[in-house]
């Protein structure tokens, strides 16, 4: 039993629960990376620790009423068929070193799409709630499919990828985003880490010891998910996965200079507080319109003629 797993474990756990985002996406390059898992066998163990990390968060949230039930049928509609397309185009094909290649495009692509996010999208017209009429069930049954083939390849995009849509397509208020995220993949990945548990690409003893970290945290991070600020907790999260879809293609053969895979998330983050910074700072107001508008006004009062004052009038005198 590795502690440092279990440390990661609960790490991912916290973050999961706090954002819907990460745990594929960040626990498969850590696997490979850093323990030397094989990328298949990372990929399979990821999905099954998860299925289990976010089936706790999405009870909790669920329970904390921030959970859209439809949407998140809805979408596990079109997830389930195309996460078991996933896994037997993984099979069929025998992958090999391009799996590395792709699990680092998606890492790649989830980071951009939440850096974007997090520094760009302004949240307006977020709603709570929507009426899941034809058109968005046809939305959300297509988004679910096509997350869920890329879950099945890479183990990456259950939660952010689906975060992402619900944001642009459905306009959910950030609360909703991270509920119904959370329970739509506790869903997913149940049928993705099952389809990889027949192919013989799940290490159970290895999913058991991240679970030991990531079960408590998953359920601290959805306790803090109304609390923790998501200002510059989303850029972090981009910034990450980011290097790490660019480590992953240096280990799959790619020839990515030192500089770049140091320096990009350095300038990164530079951006990232500068952008954040100029957005955080308050609007002036208008002072001189003020001014300009109480002008005329103030003439105005000014070219009225006044009444002449009346003095007062000594009292007659007493005779």
């Amino acid at each position: 039993m590795d502690p440092l797993l279990i440390l990661f474990g609960l790490g991912v756990g916290v973050l999961v629960g706090a954002t819907g985002m990460g745990g594929g996406s960040l626990m498969t390059p850590l696997l490979i990376l850093l323990f030397g898992i094989k990328p298949v066998v990372a990929i399979g163990t990821d999905l099954a620790y998860a299925a289990i990390t976010k089936t706790v968060g999405g009870w909790r949230h669920l329970r904390a009423g921030t959970v859209h039930t439809s949407l998140s049928l809805w979408l596990a509609l079109g997830s389930c068929p195309g996460a078991l397309l996933g896994v037997a185009i993984l099979e069929w094909l025998d992958l090999g070193d391009i799996l590395l290649v792709l699990v680092a495009a998606s890492l790649l692509l989830t980071g951009s799409l939440v850096l974007l996010r997090a520094l760009i999208w302004s949240g307006e017209g977020e709603r709570d709630n929507i009426e899941m009429s034809l058109r968005h069930r046809v939305a959300a049954v297509v988004l679910g499919f096509t997350v869920g083939v890329c879950l099945g390849i890479t183990s990456a995009g259950s939660g952010t990828l689906i975060a992402i849509g619900l944001i642009l397509a459905f306009r959910l208020s950030p609360r909703r985003v991270v509920g119904t995220d959370v329970a739509h993949a506790a869903i997913l990945l149940w049928v993705a880490a099952f389809a990889h548990l027949i192919s013989g690409n799940v290490d159970l003893a290895l999913a058991g010891t991240i679970l030991i970290g990531s079960i408590p945290g998953v359920w601290i991070g959805a306790s803090l998910a109304t609390r923790l600020p998501e200002r510059g907790l989303r850029p972090a999260l981009g910034i990450v996965l980011l290097s790490s879809g660019l480590a992953l293609l240096g280990k799959a053969g790619f020839d990515i200079p030192a500089a770049i895979l140091v320096g990009t998330p350095v300038v990164l983050v530079i951006i990232s507080y500068l952008l954040l910074r100029r957005r955080s700072e308050p609007t002036p107001e208008p002072i001189a319109a003020a001014q300009t508008v109480s002008a005329p006004g103030a003439a105005a009062h000014a070219s009225k003629p006044h009444p002449p004052s009346r003095k007062p009038q000594p009292a007659p005198a007493e005779v």
